[in-house]
Order: structure tokens, then C-alpha cells, then sequence
């Protein structure tokens, strides 16, 4: 089985706001129920250029961490398509503790295979990635957070007609990407915003190598680090799903529209913008997330 196009255009809901801007948020998230978002566009071309090559054992191979939506994702790819996949998962110590953790467990019962290395072995992917082409020559191995160039033309179909007549265009970043195939697809007089989630100095150069262009800009959105949740994260996510009734998570759309709203608030953007925001899904990291809220006695996330 092949990922396809969906039949239905993916719906844009207008957010109301006191200021005389316009607030639209595209819902990549409604695009599948287990393969979310920009993950779907991102595996699409990977997936279906891999298996159009014919494997004689096909089987797909990735990197993440304990709560990645690229590891949930891509186990639900397996399992549709009927491909072995294996994750390589970073943080030895889960080894006997998967089952505790909502994201692996998912992957688990999707059929994938999981393998824990140390965070040092972690660090130094290229490596484990050519010993891994050793041993799985016919495998394709698709790199963490699904970041690479056929990823990037995946992302081209999260923009079309329905895309082109605002004048920002913002998503959250954090392997660079989505922004990547936002910015190379674009129209020209469209300005794009990435809303960094990591702290990553190196990574406007790697979009640009993946796009080959200079018309986005950075912000920093990591509220305290990746994966890092305060107080106010919770407590604007809920708000948000109580007054617009859409879920957001924590870790990437909750920061990244945290952020624009603050923006907006400092009036950043010119009086009548029409602003474009992509819900890039990764609601399955909601539980996992009120998981460690709960052993925090904290606030949970709605």
C-alpha cells in the first residue's frame, strides 16, 4: 500500500481576534488519524518512491526519541503497508520500560521493532546509519524527524490555491524540514516564520541546504528548551482548545502559536496581514506529555 492523496481538501478555520489581522490555521492534523500532519507529507515521497523501486524485502528503518511523532507515525506506515519497520530509539534505558511510555507502545503494537542505543550512539547517526545499510541493504532508512529532501518535496502539497493568498506562512520547526519545502514552494511575495522549537544554531544553515533559499525567518519558541512544558504552555494550549476547539500539543503547534499570539499582541505583524498557520498534528504526544505532568502534580493538558 501506498500513501495517497486525500480526497478531501484539508479544511483552514479562521481564528478570531480583537486585532485587525487575520488568524487561519491549516489542519494537516486532520489528514489521517495516525499519521499526522507534515509526518504524512514527509514519509509520502520516501514511502512511495522506495516501494515504486520494488525491494524484494522491503523493510524501513528511523531514528527518535522516547515521544516522537515521526517514530508513531511511521510505525502506523508499516503497519498499513504491511513493511517491517525498526525504530532506533535514543536512551538505552528505556530498553524495560517501553511499556510504560505511550508513544512506544503504539509503535510496538504497530509491529515496529525497536532497538535502544545510548545517547552517545545516538549523537553519531551517520554512523549507525552506514552499519545499518550494511546489514538491511535493501532497507530504506529514513532519517530522524523524516528531514530530507524527498521530505521536502512532500511538503509541497501542503500548499495550493487555498495557500496562496496570505501573506505569512508559519509552522514550527524542529529538523527543518517542513519550513524547507514551505519556503522552495511558496509564492514569491509570501513570507515565511519558522517557530524554532530546539535549540539548534546550526539549523537555519541546514534549511537552506535543503531549500536553497533565503526567504524565511527564525524565531525562537523553545519556551525554556525542547520539550521543555511550563505553566503557561498548559495553560495556553487549554485555553486555546476551550475558546477555538482545536487541540494543540506541547511540544511543537502549542509553542508555536503561544509565540504568534505574543507577536501579535507586540504587533509584529502590519495592520490587514492575513497569516497562514500549519497545524503540523503530533497529538499523540499528548498523553505522554500529562504522563509526566501527573507524576509533577501539574496542571494536564485537555
Amino acid at each position: 500500500m501506498r500513501l495517497k492523496l486525500p480526497t478531501e481538501p484539508v479544511p483552514i478555520q479562521e481564528i478570531s481576534l480583537s486585532k485587525n489581522i487575520k488568524l487561519f490555521i491549516k489542519r494537516e492534523d486532520l489528514i489521517h488519524p495516525q499519521i499526522s500532519g507534515n509526518k504524512y507529507w514527509k514519509l509520502f515521497y520516501n514511502v512511495n518512491n522506495y516501494l515504486g523501486e520494488n525491494p524484494e524485502k522491503p523493510y524501513i528503518i528511523t531514528f527518535g526519541g522516547a515521544f516522537s511523532n515521526h517514530i508513531a507515525a511511521l510505525s502506523a506506515v508499516g503497519h498499513l503497508a504491511g513493511i517491517p519497520t525498526l525504530g532506533m530509539i535514543r536512551g538505552e534505558e528505556l530498553k524495560d520500560k517501553w511499556r510504560d511510555n505511550p508513544t512506544l507502545l503504539f509503535a510496538k503494537r504497530n509491529g515496529m521493532n525497536l532497538k535502544f542505543v545510548t545517547r552517545d550512539e545516538y549523537r553519531h547517526k551517520e554512523k549507525l546509519t552506514e552499519f545499518l545499510q550494511q546489514e538491511f541493504p535493501d532497507a530504506l532508512i529514513v532519517p530522524e524527524g523524516g528531514t530530507n529532501t524527498e521530505a521536502v518535496e512532500g511538503v509541497k502539497m501542503m500548499l495550493n490555491e487555498q495557500t496562496k493568498d496570505f501573506d505569512y506562512l508559519c509552522t514550527a520547526v524542529g529538523t527543518g524540514g517542513t519550513i524547507a519545502g514551505i519556503s522552495k514552494f511558496c509564492e514569491e511575495n509570501q513570507n515565511v516564520i519558522g517557530f524554532r522549537v530546539v535549540d539548534d544554531s546550526s539549523l537555519e544553515n541546514k534549511i537552506f541546504e535543503l531549500t536553497l533559499m533565503r526567504n524565511f525567518n527564525l524565531i525562537d519558541s523553545a519556551f525554556g528548551g525542547y520539550g521543555k512544558i511550563n505553566d503557561e504552555n498548559i495553560r495556553f494550549i487549554n485555553d486555546f482548545k476551550e475558546k477555538y476547539n482545536i487541540p494543540l500539543e506541547p511540544i511543537y503547534t502549542g509553542k508555536m502559536m503561544q509565540k504568534l499570539f505574543e507577536l501579535i499582541e507586540e504587533d509584529y505583524f502590519p495592520e490587514n496581514s492575513r497569516i497562514l498557520c500549519f497545524h503540523t498534528g503530533g497529538l499523540q504526544g499528548i498523553e505522554g506529555a500529562n504522563l509526566l505532568l501527573e507524576k509533577q502534580n501539574r496542571n494536564l493538558i485537555i
